[in-house]
């Protein structure tokens, strides 16, 4: 990105703070948690900027759910290995929330991102993958990367290196992605 690029993305990403569109509750849990935003139909306004910043990164495309097989298990168990190992667990300031793609550091929503970039650039298409804001069960605010599948959803996590079932994964959905992830439900 070039200085010019990073000086207005600071600018529209302060200028949100500022204006107090993030919510104040704010989980400090070693890169586990994030400021829980208000999600509208067009996702939580840090996504909304990134998109606009990366407009590549949310287009939709391809089948809204994957085939299943032990190729893409492999390509799924290998991504989210590799992405959680490559990150280093760090929150994002909590007034100002900032969706990074393969960062040194990041919080949740890096990984997720992160994971949905990879998978793309693996070839696997990308209406078939979500991104979840969550809540665990300790109530704090989260974000994952859901993979719909013909044998149902699977949670790629940063918390985890086990590529589970979203139903078992323990969390209460605040909002998602579509297939078309500029629009969230």
């Amino acid at each position: 990105m070039g200085n010019m690029r990073k000086m207005i993305f600071a600018a529209v990403v302060s200028a949100i703070a500022v204006l107090g569109t993030v919510d104040t509750a704010f989980a400090n849990r070693g890169g586990q948690g994030f400021v829980q935003e208000s999600v509208s139909s067009k996702g939580p306004l840090s996504f909304q900027v990134f998109c606009g910043f990366y407009p590549q990164e949310c287009r939709p495309g391809g089948a809204s759910k994957i085939a299943l097989d032990d190729n893409i298990m492999r390509i799924l168990t290998r991504v989210n290995s590799r992405v959680n190992r490559a990150i280093r667990p760090k929150l994002d300031n909590p007034l100002v929330q900032v969706w990074r793609i393969n960062p040194s550091a990041g919080d949740c929503k890096s990984y997720a991102i992160s994971k949905r970039h990879e998978l793309i650039r693996a070839g696997l298409p990308a209406s078939a993958l979500r991104i979840a804001y969550v809540k665990t069960r300790q109530g704090l605010g989260h974000a994952v990367l859901v993979v719909k599948t013909s044998q149902g959803d699977l949670t790629l996590d940063n918390l985890t290196g086990e590529i589970k079932p979203f139903h078992q994964a323990g969390y209460r959905v605040v909002a998602i992605s579509g297939a078309d992830p500029r629009r969230w439900s």
